[in-house]
């Protein structure tokens, strides 16, 4: 009987000494799901992925947007102020590149409205940091049978001048959609047409004010809107027909009226610039007009291209 009473006895205490060291296990497994202790790391931590080389500090990226001006109609040498401008920040050792050249003969303040809107002319609004515009000049002098060069604005077409464009991985590629262009022509105007004295009256130029500046500031605010940190460079307008006697005093009244109106819009952007012609212009207009009377020649749009560079610099 002793025998049997000290084996329970034996089994008892095993029994609650096992059953201790399972509530202590349990508090402890408690404890390391509350407030679990992670280990100490071993070897490196892994290295961060390298970020894209960001464009040159300084580097300049163009974009012209607008009317024929824009494209470099006139100049024999097809290189426009846009490529003059170009040359003139890369001359001494500066950072630039063309990004594309959207400039249509006979477009409109509408038709440049209407090419805002297309995805490859708003994606490559986003990668320039220059944005240089040229456009009104049609909208004004729309009684002149030169502007329209026999390319229809409007509709947005660009013509056969296409080049190539920069890519989402910044190399070129084919024209995307939208039309990048080239800044050189490939058709210059070799005819010289004359003005339609009839339709380009006081009234008829100042009556195409309103609408079309407007049209103006919607066309600078979708710029902005696109591109915040973009610098925008809008090319005011000049008075082609100064030495034509009936057309010196109306044509000169709606150029200062529009490129006052211009100025009160830009004035109101931080990031834009209006870059004056009229003086260069006005009483010039022979060293600086090409045989159709209207565009700039070689040395007229190098001066342009040089009060542009002035203000980028």
């Amino acid at each position: 009987m002793k025998d049997s009473k000290w084996t329970w006895r034996s089994v008892s205490l095993i029994s609650v000494a096992a059953t201790l060291l399972l509530i202590v296990g349990f508090v402890y497994a408690i404890g390391d799901i509350i407030n679990p202790q992670g280990e100490a790391l071993t070897g490196s931590l892994p290295q961060e992925t390298v970020a894209p080389v960001p464009a040159a500090a300084g580097e300049v990226k163009i974009l012209a947007l607008g009317d024929s001006l824009a494209k470099g109609t006139g100049d024999n040498s097809g290189s426009g102020f846009v490529r003059r401008t170009l040359d003139g920040l890369t001359k001494d050792g500066g950072q630039a590149q063309l990004l594309g050249n959207m400039g249509i003969n006979g477009l409109t303040t509408a038709g440049l409205q209407t090419k805002l809107q297309e995805e490859g002319v708003q994606y490559a609004l986003r990668q320039a940091s220059v944005v240089l515009v040229s456009i009104g000049g049609n909208d004004l002098f729309r009684g002149s049978d030169i502007l329209g060069n026999g390319t229809e604005g409007e509709a947005g077409t660009a013509g056969a001048d296409q080049a190539p464009a920069v890519d989402a991985e910044g190399s070129t590629s084919a024209v995307q959609p939208g039309g990048v262009l080239d800044g050189k022509p490939s058709a210059l105007v070799t005819s010289t047409p004359k003005p339609n004295e009839e339709e380009l009256t006081p009234e008829a130029l100042l009556a195409a004010l309103p609408d079309a500046a407007k049209r103006l500031g919607e066309i600078l605010e979708t710029i902005a809107e696109i591109n915040p940190q973009a610098q925008v460079y809008y090319v005011g307008l000049y008075n082609p027909f100064g030495d034509i006697e009936d057309l010196l005093v109306p044509g000169n009244q709606a150029v200062t009226a529009w490129n006052s109106a211009a100025m009160d819009i830009i004035n109101t952007h931080s990031n834009m610039t209006l870059v004056p012609t009229f003086d260069l212009f006005n009483r010039h207009l022979d060293k600086y007009l090409s045989s159709d009377h209207f565009h700039p020649n070689g040395d007229g749009y190098q001066r342009i291209s040089e009060r542009i560079v002035q203000a980028i610099r």
